[in-house]
């Protein structure tokens, strides 16, 4: 079977229960994954991923030849089946060029002769992103396994030891607390930096150690806590995704906006407090019975916008850091 995976980080992890639930049936059927190359550790990390197959483009790229080459490159697998997770057309074209005889996916942007089991998305019925993903693998309208199994990801022992050692962190036993302060989506989505400093002052008080994660995009928001918080470890830009992956495992809990390392730390099967602010946790919440969800659920939320419509933000600034801190108290405790 070959699967063509989203674009986002947080979507690709949700694609692990369709990985799981796959491999479920039986007979098992062996499972290839047509992925953007910043995804492959990720994709390591899951076991019931026979490969994973780099898609030589760059986010938005139509590319078409390049689609197509790849699909053609891939006729001799003999794969039985094609899942199209996207919804876009040029997502779905390699599965034709490869000549699978089953090419299934959601009704989207011009996929007629691209798929020929094109199905119809009740956004009703399967209103979380993760059910809409593990549906696909089931025959149509078939019911849902119950449950819809978690995202886990693997990680050992080494790989977290390496990663420690390389981002100068190892030796330290103290407790842990990692950070996420970022959301790509936009501002909408992001917790006060200030409240993040809060924290983060009265964990380092606490003889905790203080990990700040994201990307190069997010150091102005990383830098800004550190500053605010001196004895935090700012990680943001300096960590592959790999490394990011093994010390979020490696932490005791993780505080995240809605982002995509929310959705890997969740499935690190690490303690998380996730935030939300104009976006649903009842639409990408984070797969572990370890989460627990921050939301005030406004009269104005979730909007899904990605700068606040109303200037003021109150779905994440009214939502104080003393009941973060009390969150991070009682996954600890749970987790002792």
């Amino acid at each position: 079977m070959l699967v063509v995976g989203p674009a986002w980080v947080g979507d690709m992890v949700m694609a692990q229960s369709l990985f799981i639930s796959l491999r479920q049936r039986h007979p098992s059927p062996e499972i290839d994954v047509i992925a953007p190359a910043w995804s492959l550790p990720l994709l390591e990390r899951m076991p019931e991923v026979r490969r994973a197959i780099p898609l030589p483009v760059a986010h938005g790229e139509l590319a078409l030849g390049k689609r197509w080459r790849l699909g053609r490159s891939l006729r001799h697998e003999g794969y039985q089946q094609a899942i199209v997770l996207p919804r876009s057309a040029k997502a779905a074209l390699p599965v034709l060029a490869a000549g699978i005889p089953r090419r299934t996916g959601y009704k989207g942007e011009h996929r007629y002769g691209l798929l020929n089991d094109i199905r119809p998305l009740d956004r009703q019925k399967l209103y979380r992103t993760v059910d809409r993903f593990v549906a696909l693998g089931q025959e149509a309208d078939a019911p849902l396994p119950p449950p819809v199994p978690e995202p886990h990801l693997e990680i050992s022992a080494t790989g977290r030891a390496a990663a420690r050692e390389a981002l100068g962190l190892a030796g330290d036993d103290a407790p842990a607390l990692a950070l996420c302060p970022g959301a790509e989506y936009g501002p909408a989505k992001r917790w006060p930096a200030a409240y993040f400093a809060e924290v983060a002052r009265d964990r380092l008080a606490a003889g905790w150690q203080v990990w700040l994660f994201g990307s190069d995009k997010d150091r102005p928001i990383t830098g800004e806590i550190a500053d605010a918080a001196p004895g935090c470890t700012d990680l943001a830009g300096h960590t592959t995704l790999a490394q990011a992956i093994d010390l979020l495992a490696s932490a005791d809990v993780v505080v995240s906006n809605d982002s995509g390392l929310m959705h890997v730390a969740a499935a690190t099967g690490r303690p998380v407090v996730a935030l939300y602010g104009s976006s649903d946790p009842g639409y990408t919440p984070p797969l572990s019975s370890r989460a627990r969800i921050l939301y005030l659920g406004l009269e104005c939320s979730p909007c899904f916008q990605r700068e606040c419509p109303l200037g003021h933000l109150n779905c994440l600034r009214q939502m104080h850091p003393d009941r973060v801190l009390e969150a991070i108290t009682t996954l600890h405790r749970e987790a002792a």
